[in-house]
């Protein structure tokens, strides 16, 4: 009895070993993509600054002035007058015109089951 007892013993042992040895390289697959996951997040960021900075650089108000001054026979740009600006109290806002529901129709059998 003791020997099957050992043999069941080692069988456990070399069992959990290989669940053991597979749990380790799923653990460093799944380190392995979370790095490359970063190394991404990473890149794309450092892409975004230089966008964001390009664009800073692209927008600056005296290189847009400078650009409508030589287009201005092209496209007509003027400079912004403080009194081309409204207040939210001069916007008109339509009003809300519900329309009259003329033939309704009932989606809901409720009334018909609570009376049976």
């Amino acid at each position: 009895m003791r020997s099957l007892f050992y043999i069941l013993s080692a069988m456990m042992v070399i069992g959990l070993a290989f669940w053991a040895y597979h749990e380790n390289y799923e653990t460093q697959e799944a380190q392995a993509k979370a790095e490359q996951l970063q190394r991404e997040i990473s890149n794309a960021r450092q892409r975004l600054r230089v966008l964001n900075a390009e664009w800073a650089y692209l927008n600056r108000p005296d290189r847009l002035r400078d650009l409508a001054d030589l287009n201005f026979d092209k496209l007509g740009l003027l400079p912004l007058q403080p009194y081309q600006f409204g207040r939210i109290d001069q916007v008109a806002f339509p009003e809300d015109d519900k329309l009259p529901v003329l033939n309704p129709v009932e989606v809901s059998n409720m009334d018909e089951e609570a009376a049976q």
